[in-house]
């Protein structure tokens, strides 16, 4: 067995499973009774409020049209890489195997860019669910708080934290 067709194979289904978007299924926000309320009418809201939340995220067709899109870029970045690499072996009278390599390759990097694309639509259209479900229980007279930072947080990259007026004032003293 070629190593080649083996590894797009193996690539695509896992490519393409990177770009699926859930829909939010809860909210991520902690809700609690209003004053003088029955746990009873507290569920009712909930599940009213939960509806009206999928409602105003978009709902299913929201994760599909996110999921769609993170599909077609996989496929465009495949397509891309193919045509790429079909030219660039043609100049070396491989055109087949420079397609096959760009094929894949490109499938790597689309199904990266699109798997980024769709963790980025996942927590837009969560954040869309948590702020219709926040505005609904407050209606109702409901209380919420916000869910607590998560257990890790991505680095940030850049220049360090210095003060106003560091980089144009003339840094920390007098000497600059």
């Amino acid at each position: 067995m070629r190593p080649m067709p083996f590894l797009a194979v193996l690539a695509a289904p896992l490519a393409l499973a990177a770009c699926a978007v859930p829909q939010p299924t809860g909210p991520s926000v902690m809700a609690l009774p209003g004053q003088g309320k029955s746990f009873a009418q507290f569920q009712q809201d909930d599940m009213a409020c939960r509806q009206y939340a999928s409602y105003q995220s978009g709902g299913g067709a929201a994760a599909q049209n996110a999921t769609n899109n993170a599909v077609g870029t996989t496929v465009a970045g495949t397509a891309l890489g193919a045509a790429a690499g079909a030219a660039i072996g043609s100049f070396s009278g491989a055109a087949g195997a420079g397609a096959a390599i760009g094929g894949v390759t490109g499938l790597l990097a689309g199904g990266a860019i699109a798997s980024n694309g769709a963790a980025y639509s996942a927590g837009t259209l969560q954040q869309r669910y948590d702020v219709g479900y926040t505005q609904c229980m407050y209606a109702h007279g409901d209380t919420v708080q916000s869910a607590p930072p998560p257990a890790y947080a991505y680095p940030s990259y850049g220049y360090p934290a210095y003060p106003p007026g560091y980089y144009y004032g003339g840094g920390w003293g007098a000497a600059w």
